[in-house]
């Protein structure tokens, strides 16, 4: 067929989103380091035309949401040549301690959404290049 599967997409946001929060000063390593795992609890994907092998692959990432326990970022996934829209996606994560538990999101990350609703939208989202 020639397509990649479909749950790449969802690795594809995962990087858009790790990409995000390093590029805003924060690495998931860190965040573990301190105590806080953020763990997906919902994602949805909506898909708009199929990826193919050896496509390069652009997905943009927004933080949309920080509340006491969760974030939510959106996704736009584009083919990186023909910005041909691949697939719309968003996901909501929970900020667990280290038995698993809900507790609050840290203040650093939840000062993250400040400086993207500070900054211009094209500060508030990233690019990330993947090749499939």
């Amino acid at each position: 067929m020639g397509v990649v599967y479909h749950a790449n997409y969802l690795v594809w946001c995962e990087v858009g989103r790790t990409d995000l929060l390093r590029q805003l000063g924060a690495t998931y390593a860190e965040m573990e380091r301190q105590g806080a795992f953020l763990a997906v609890s919902d994602a949805r994907v909506s898909f708009r035309a199929a990826a193919h092998y050896d496509d390069l692959i652009r997905v943009r990432t927004t933080l949309e949401r920080v509340r006491s326990r969760s974030v939510t970022f959106s996704y736009v996934v584009e083919n990186a040549e023909t910005l041909a829209l691949l697939a719309k996606a968003q996901t909501d994560l929970i900020c667990l301690k280290p038995d698993r538990t809900p507790r609050k999101i840290p203040g650093e990350i939840r000062e993250l959404q400040g400086r993207v609703t500070g900054a211009s939208s094209q500060e508030g989202t990233i690019s990330a290049l993947s090749g499939v």
